[in-house]
C-alpha cells in the first residue's frame, strides 16, 4: 500500500512537471525567426515528445487504477465447469511442433476431461496432421484453401463445434496443466458470488445482466530467448521484449476494458463470438479486432498476469521485422475498420486507450525525429528549439529526473526507459513507412505465418543490411559531436553538456542496434529449460543405481547434478529416469561431457525416449513448467556492462566442454607388485596422470597395485603425456572388470579417502 502511494504520487508529480514542460516548449521554444524548415522541424519535435509523453500518462492512469479493475477468481464445483472446446490453429507448421502442443493439451486439468474437446484446426487440410490428430485421440477439422487465413480456419472450427467456451492456442503454444484451471472459474463470475469467504451460486435478485465476460487472455510467453535476449547476450538479464505488453501494459487494460486478445491462450465466450458474427475477417490482426468488437458488444475482456502457456519466439531478424509490420499495419487496421477510437459503443476511457494504440505505433517516427534533431544542431546549425541553457535546466531536466522514476514504477522491472528506447531504435527504420501507408488507407492484406526455425548466426553478413540505417545514423552522431566539441574548452563545454548528452545517449541505443544486427550464433539446435527433478542413474546390465537432481531439460538432451563422481562409461549407452510429482520418463542417454560444479559433478548427455508413453511425458517433464527465462530486469545492469559484455563474448572465444569423464585430482604414492613405484595426481576412471616414475615401468609395460580395499588395478604406460608434459599417462586396463564386480565406488572411494600411505601387495 505504501509503494502504491508512493507511485502515484510519483504518477502525479512527472504529469504535472511534464504538462509543464510541454507548455514551455510549445509556447516560448519554436524558432519562429530562424526559417521554414527550423520551424518544421521545431514542431515535429514538439509533436514527438508530446504522444511520447501523452501515451505514457495514458498508462499512468491505467496503472493507478490496475488494483480495482481485477476480477476475484472464483472457488467453483467441480459440477458446475462447463464444455470446453480446444482450437488449435495450425496452417503450415511442422508435425513434431504440433505433436508438443496436441500433448500439453491432452494433459490439461479438468473436474470432468470428457467435458475437454480438442480439435486440430488445420487450414492445410494435411494427411500427417489428420493422422497426428488419430494418434492422440483428439478431433481433427481440416479447412483446405486458407479462405480467410486464420479467421477463416477459426470459423469453420466454431460452426463445427457447440461447446459454451473456447480455448484457443496457436501451433507452437504450449499449455501448463493448470490452464483451464486457471481461467474458466471466471466465467462462472456471473452465477457465483462470494459471501463471508465462501462462494455459492447466486439467487436470481443477485444476477448482474450487466456482467458478460467475453474472453480471458493468459500472458503470451516463451520459452526461447528473443532476438533481443539472444543477440545482446542478454538472455540473463532482461525479460523478454513482449513481456512488457502481455505482463504490464495488456494487465493495465482491464482498468478501461481494453484488453487485447492475442490470438493464443485465451478461453473465449461462444455467445460472445455468436454476438459478433465469428472471428473478423477484413484484417491481418484478427484476434486484435475480436477484442474489440466483442468490447462494443459488452463484453469485458480481461487479462491475467499469470503465465499459462509458452511458445516459440521468432529467431531471425527478417522474420521478427515482417511481424512487427504485421502487427503494425493490422492494429492500424482493426482500428479503422471498428472505428475503436470514435465508437460511441464504448466508453471514454476504453476509447483513449486505443487513441493510445494507435499513437504508440508512431513512437518509431518519433524516435527518429529524437536521434536527427541534436544531429540537426550540432552538424548543421539547425536552430530547432530557442532556448538558453538555463531555461533547458529549469523546464526540461527535473520533468526528465521524474519521468525516468515514474517509467520504473510503471513497468515493474520488466522494462527501463532505455531499454524502451533501443527497442524503438532497432525497429524505427522498417516501422515508420508501413505505419504512414496503413494510416492513410494503404492497405497490406497478405498473411504470412512467422518463420520460427532457428537462425545459425551464419547470416549476419546477410543481417547487417537492415542496419544500414543504424550504422549512417551512427556516422552521423560521431560527426556531430566532434564538429560541435571542437574547439570548445572549460565553461563552453559546460553549456554543451546537453546537446552532448543527448547525441551520446542516442549513440548508444544505436550501438544496441549495431550489435543486434550483428547476431549471436546458435549453437543448440533445441532449447534447454532449467529444471530440478529426480534423475535415477543406471546401466543397461548393472544393478548399480545413482540418484541426481536434472539441472536442465531439452528435446535431445539433458544435463544433471550429482554431489559425487560416478563412473557412466563414454560412447555406451546408460538408462535414466527422469520423474516429478506428476510425470515419469524413460531415456536412454550417451554421455558427452563432464564437469566439476561446485562441490559436486555435471554430467551432460544426449538422450532418446525408449516409447511413445515416455516420449510424451518427457515433454512434459521439458514444457509443462514456468520458463527460467528472467521475468524481471537485472537492475544492476548499465548500458557500460552491456556494451562490454558484448564486446567480450564477441571478441573472447568460448571454450567448450570436452571432458566426457570426472577428473579427480590426487596426490597418491603407490607402490606396484614388481617395487616400481610412482605418484599419481588425477584420475578420469579411464587413465591415471602419474609422475615420479621409478623402477621397470616404461612405455608399453603395465604393472599392477591393490587399493585398500583389496581391489586389483592393472596399468598400462601408454607413452602419453599430459598437455603440459610433466605428466605421463597410465591407462586402466581392467576397468570394465571392475565395472562389472560392482567394485567402482568403491574403488574411488579407496583412491579419494587413503586409509594407509601405500598401496601395495607383493607376489
Amino acid at each position: 500500500m505504501q509503494n502504491e502511494k508512493r507511485q502515484n504520487v510519483f504518477f502525479i508529480i512527472t504529469m504535472i512537471l511534464m504538462t509543464i514542460y510541454l507548455v514551455w516548449r510549445t509556447f516560448f521554444t519554436l524558432p519562429w525567426g530562424e526559417g521554414v524548415l527550423n520551424v518544421i522541424f521545431g514542431m515535429l519535435l514538439i509533436m514527438a515528445e508530446t504522444v511520447t509523453v501523452g501515451t505514457t500518462f495514458e498508462l499512468f492512469f491505467q496503472k493507478m487504477q490496475k488494483k480495482r479493475a481485477q476480477l476475484d477468481f472464483p472457488v467453483i464445483p467441480d459440477e458446475y465447469y462447463p464444455h470446453v472446446d480446444v482450437f488449435i490453429a495450425t496452417h503450415n507448421e511442422p508435425v513434431d511442433l504440433l505433436y508438443k502442443t496436441v500433448n500439453a493439451c491432452t494433459f490439461m486439468d479438468y473436474p470432468d476431461k470428457s467435458k475437454v474437446h480438442i480439435y486440430l484446426c488445420d487450414d492445410g487440410a494435411r494427411p500427417a496432421v489428420e493422422e497426428l490428430a488419430k494418434q492422440f485421440g483428439v478431433g481433427y477439422l481440416g479447412f483446405p484453401g486458407n479462405k480467410d487465413a486464420k479467421s477463416g480456419n477459426l470459423n469453420n472450427a466454431l460452426s463445427k463445434t457447440s461447446s459454451p467456451l473456447i480455448a484457443t492456442f496457436d501451433a507452437d503454444m504450449i499449455p501448463q496443466h493448470t490452464f483451464l484451471m486457471k481461467t474458466v472459474p471466471y466465467f462462472l463470475l456471473s452465477t457465483f458470488i462470494e459471501e463471508n469467504g465462501q462462494w455459492r451460486l447466486r439467487r436470481e435478485d443477485e444476477m448482474d445482466p450487466t456482467f458478460k465476460l467475453g474472453l480471458v487472455q493468459t500472458p503470451q510467453s516463451f520459452y526461447n530467448p528473443d532476438l533481443f535476449q539472444f543477440n545482446l547476450y542478454a538472455e540473463q538479464g532482461i525479460p523478454n521484449e513482449q513481456d512488457f505488453f502481455s505482463r504490464e501494459v495488456n494487465i493495465l487494460r482491464n482498468a478501461s476494458n481494453a484488453v487485447a486478445y492475442t490470438g493464443s491462450n485465451t478461453v473465449i465466450s461462444r455467445q460472445g463470438m455468436v454476438d459478433i458474427g465469428g472471428f473478423p475477417l477484413n484484417t491481418i490482426t484478427e484476434d486484435f479486432e475480436t477484442s474489440i468488437r466483442l468490447q462494443q458488444e459488452g463484453y469485458i475482456t480481461y487479462a491475467t498476469q499469470e503465465v499459462q502457456a509458452a511458445g516459440q519466439t521468432t529467431t531471425t531478424i527478417p522474420s521478427m521485422i515482417k511481424q512487427r509490420i504485421r502487427w503494425a499495419r493490422g492494429i492500424i487496421q482493426s482500428l479503422q475498420n471498428t472505428r475503436a477510437p470514435f465508437s460511441r459503443k464504448l466508453p471514454f476511457w476504453t476509447r483513449v486507450t486505443y487513441v493510445s494504440s494507435f499513437l504508440y505505433w508512431w513512437s518509431f517516427f518519433n524516435r527518429l525525429v529524437f536521434i536527427l534533431s541534436p544531429i540537426l544542431f550540432a552538424l548543421f546549425d539547425f536552430q530547432i528549439v530557442n532556448t538558453t541553457f538555463w531555461q533547458i535546466l529549469i523546464f526540461w531536466l527535473p520533468s526528465y529526473f521524474f519521468y525516468s522514476l515514474s517509467m520504473r514504477y510503471l513497468s515493474s522491472n520488466i522494462r527501463n526507459q532505455r531499454w524502451s528506447q533501443v527497442i524503438d531504435t532497432i525497429f524505427m527504420p522498417y516501422l515508420i513507412w508501413p505505419v504512414i501507408l496503413e494510416t492513410v488507407g494503404i492497405r497490406e492484406r497478405k498473411f504470412k505465418v512467422t518463420n520460427k526455425s532457428r537462425s545459425t548466426g551464419r547470416e549476419w553478413i546477410a543481417s547487417m543490411k537492415y542496419a544500414l540505417p543504424h550504422i549512417l545514423l551512427l556516422l552521423l552522431s560521431i560527426a556531430a559531436i566532434v564538429r560541435y566539441v571542437n574547439g570548445k574548452y572549460g565553461i563552453a563545454l559546460f553549456f554543451s553538456s546537453i546537446i552532448i548528452f543527448w547525441l551520446v545517449h542516442n549513440m548508444i541505443a544505436l550501438l544496441y542496434a549495431l550489435f543486434f544486427m550483428i547476431g549471436r550464433r546458435a549453437y543448440r539446435e533445441n532449447e534447454r529449460i532449467r529444471a530440478q527433478e529426480h534423475v535415477t542413474i543406471g546401466y543397461p546390465d548393472s544393478t548399480l543405481r545413482y540418484e541426481g537432481r536434472t539441472v536442465d531439460l531439452s528435446e535431445n538432451g539433458i544435463a544433471f547434478y550429482v554431489p559425487y563422481p560416478i563412473y557412466l562409461p563414454e560412447q555406451k549407452t546408460i538408462s535414466l529416469v527422469v520423474k516429478s510429482e506428476r510425470y515419469e520418463a524413460n531415456l536412454e542417454a550417451v554421455i558427452v561431457y563432464v564437469k566439476a560444479d561446485g562441490d559436486g559433478w555435471r554430467y551432460s548427455a544426449t538422450v532418446h525416449t525408449i516409447s511413445e508413453t515416455d516420449n510424451r511425458n518427457y515433454m512434459q517433464l521439458i514444457y509443462d513448467r514456468k520458463h527460467s527465462l528472467p521475468e524481471q530486469m537485472n537492475l544492476w545492469d548499465t548500458a557500460y556492462d552491456d556494451m562490454m559484455r558484448n564486446v567480450k563474448k564477441r571478441i573472447v572465444r568460448q571454450k567448450s566442454d570436452q571432458r566426457k569423464m570426472p577428473r579427480l585430482s590426487l596426490h597418491l604414492p603407490v607402490t606396484f607388485t614388481n617395487h616400481a613405484s610412482c605418484t599419481l595426481l588425477s584420475f578420469n576412471y579411464r587413465f591415471f596422470s602419474a609422475t615420479s616414475l621409478q623402477g621397470n615401468i616404461t612405455e608399453g609395460s603395465e604393472v599392477t597395485f591393490y587399493t585398500y580395499s583389496n581391489i586389483e588395478v592393472i596399468l598400462k604406460h601408454t607413452g602419453k603425456t599430459t598437455a603440459n608434459k610433466r605428466e605421463v599417462l597410465l591407462s586402466v586396463e581392467n576397468i570394465d572388470e571392475i565395472l562389472g564386480r560392482g567394485l567402482i565406488d568403491q574403488l574411488l572411494s579407496d583412491l579419494i579417502h587413503p586409509q594407509t600411505e601405500r598401496f601395495t601387495k607383493e607376489g
